[in-house]
């Protein structure tokens, strides 16, 4: 009994390791999506108010361009996990369970790799690679890979685009956790878990 114990307990080590990982990702987008969307609501008072009172502030728009641009990435990625996403089932009501089944298997199986695909451009699009080779000079490694990603700035707040731009890699590296997660259960590898905390009521996902 105890070798069978021992037999099993390695393989299902990842899947824990997977099922841990994305439930803790998805705990921390809920009170990011909370956060943002408090931010954002204040970024659109402060600037209603500022342009009544005649002191426009010139940083607020594009803070708040910024906040719904992480709120969207943070929201899409959540949704993922919590399979809110779009689903067209026009063709698979008229399958079988186990078409209906596969179908499902593949679906998710496609964004696991969409999730990936995304992970490996975004190493390739901010060169962390190049950039460590540049002695972390980024004048340097603009001038001789004409990645001007680590020079750039924003237009009102001053602050560097690629602190910005890593929403990308984050939302690539969530996505894939969460996906992982959804084909493992879809798979019938792990129990399918209750998100009903994250959606404050007892509504499972729709896919």
């Amino acid at each position: 009994m105890n070798e069978q114990a021992s037999a099993v307990q390695p393989s299902a080590a990842p899947l824990r390791l997977v099922m841990w990982m994305s439930a803790k990702l998805l705990m921390a987008e809920r009170f990011a999506v909370a956060g943002f969307m408090f931010l954002l609501t204040g970024l659109i008072l402060l600037n209603v108010v500022t342009r009544y009172a005649g002191v426009s502030l010139y940083w607020v728009d594009e803070s708040a361009v910024y906040s719904v641009v992480f709120l969207t990435f943070v929201g899409a990625s959540a949704m993922t996990r919590l399979r809110l996403d779009f689903a067209v089932t026009l063709l698979t009501e008229r399958f079988s369970a186990r078409g209906v089944r596969i179908a499902k298997v593949m679906a998710t199986a496609i964004v696991l790799l969409f999730g990936l695909t995304l992970l490996w451009l975004c190493a390739l699009w901010l060169d962390p690679v190049g950039m460590a080779r540049a002695g972390f000079d980024a004048r340097e490694l603009a001038a001789k890979t004409f990645n001007f990603i680590y020079t750039e700035r924003t237009q009102t707040l001053g602050w560097p685009v690629w602190a910005l731009y890593m929403i990308m890699p984050l939302f690539a590296l969530s996505m894939t956790v969460h996906s992982a997660a959804n084909l493992l259960e879809d798979l019938d590898l792990v129990p399918r878990a209750s998100q009903a905390a994250f959606l404050g009521s007892g509504i499972e996902g729709v896919n």
